[in-house]
């Protein structure tokens, strides 16, 4: 899956939980749950979403990885190559 697919699931998983956002106006780069102000139930719920949307397997061990728009694209970008799915 090329990178401007898995942004805009990305993306589109953000405005489905935090339909207050205007995701066109999120700098990828900055903190995620400061620009967006989520609270831990939402940061689960992005979670689900993507697990959803995408098939793949979230360990938590691995959240404090996924901190901008930009870091949640390469970490999921690398784990569909890796197969990490369901």
């Amino acid at each position: 899956m090329e990178e401007a697919q898995i942004r805009d699931i990305a993306l589109e998983a953000l405005q489905h939980i935090a339909p207050e956002v205007d995701v066109k106006t999120l700098r990828p780069d900055r903190l995620l749950r400061d620009e967006v102000d989520l609270d831990s139930m939402d940061w689960l719920r992005y979670i689900s979403a993507l697990h959803q949307r995408l098939g793949v397997n979230i360990p938590e061990a691995d959240y404090q990885l996924l901190i901008s728009i930009d870091s949640v694209v390469s970490y999921l970008q690398k784990r569909l190559e890796e197969g990490a799915h369901n």
